[in-house]
């Protein structure tokens, strides 16, 4: 007699409200993008908020006062990379085929091997810089996740509270201890990545203006940028700087080389033991995984905010994790 296997009616209806859950989060993507971007802002400046709330200055006109310094910190830097960038970005996109022609084995397949490698390295800056676009792709969007930002900060001392409201089950100073650990970790992560990327850029621009090598201003912020996705970001960003270097000849395209190795050594082993290892604390392999599964989701963007995503799961995990071993030991 054949089994018979029986659904009940709850195992249904549970399968259907999945399906229905999961689909409705998948078309609110852009808007669950948007607020965890405004969650990382919220912990990588509240910091600054609550050292100014200690001087006796009024929490909203504190926020206002690190906003309007942060938009002029970035809108100075803006000002004074763009022009050279400007004016150099298309002088790297010419040199590139010059330096192909030093290699003889591209002199036979010269044509389809520039179009291809061409193709590819024009577009991984521009991956790159479509991130830092697409977030703030319209008007609209700037000020929604400025608005959300700015609420996130003034409501801070609130938020455990909102989330003991949402889950119903959270003990408060659970929500607390979950809240305080996210912004900690995010906001060492946004500050950490920012000094990186500082770091990085300015000491492979100073290298390339030592060893000669033309247009420095694209290739270091290049380099800065790329420094964001760990591990991968900077080994591809020599890419273009040796290409450059070759123009020149054999020996600085080596010394290029050999510069970019010295500091990413110098970043791995002085710089992220220091400012990111503690903050981060996520491992080698998990990141690397973190970062195909977000590039392939997401692209460059679900690339960058991979390690965000893993230390928020990561966080709740261990949470979740140690109250429910508490709760066994007290049984």
């Amino acid at each position: 007699m054949p089994k018979t296997i029986e659904i009940s009616h709850r195992t249904v209806i549970f399968t259907v409200l999945l399906l229905i859950s999961l689909w409705f989060l998948y078309q609110i993507t852009d808007i669950i993008l948007t607020i965890f971007v405004s969650v990382i802002i919220m912990s990588a400046l509240n910091p600054f908020i609550d050292w100014l709330e200690r001087k006796r200055l009024p929490r909203g006109l504190a926020i206002v006062l690190v906003y309007f310094v942060l938009w002029g910190v970035i809108g100075s830097l803006i000002a004074l990379i763009i022009p050279a960038l400007a004016d150099q970005s298309g002088r790297l996109l010419r040199l590139i085929p010059a330096s192909l022609s030093q290699l003889d084995f591209f002199n036979t397949h010269q044509q389809e091997i520039t179009r291809e490698i061409l193709s590819q390295l024009g577009g991984l800056p521009g991956n790159v810089i479509k991130f830092a676009v697409g977030l703030f792709s319209n008007l609209l969007g700037v000020v929604t996740t400025l608005f959300i930002s700015f609420y996130l900060i003034l409501e801070r001392k609130k938020l455990d509270r909102y989330l003991t409201f949402l889950l119903g089950h959270t003990k408060p100073d659970q929500a607390k201890r979950v809240i305080n650990e996210i912004e900690r970790r995010l906001g060492g992560w946004v500050r950490g990545e920012l000094l990186l990327m500082l770091a990085v850029g300015v000491t492979t621009y100073i290298g390339l203006v030592v060893l000669g090598v033309d247009i420095p201003v694209p290739l270091a912020v290049i380099a800065g940028l790329l420094e964001i996705i760990p591990n991968i970001g900077p080994t591809i960003s020599a890419v273009p700087a040796i290409m450059v270097a070759l123009t020149i000849n054999p020996l600085t395209a080596l010394a290029t080389l050999a510069l970019y190795i010295l500091v990413q050594q110098a970043e791995n082993n002085l710089l992220v033991p220091k400012i990111m290892e503690k903050t981060t604390g996520v491992n080698p392999l998990v990141s690397i995984l973190a970062l195909m599964i977000g590039f392939k989701i997401a692209g460059a963007t679900g690339a960058v905010l991979s390690i965000p995503i893993v230390l928020v799961i990561q966080i709740i995990a261990t949470e979740v994790y140690s109250s429910h071993h508490f709760e066994n030991l007290t049984q």
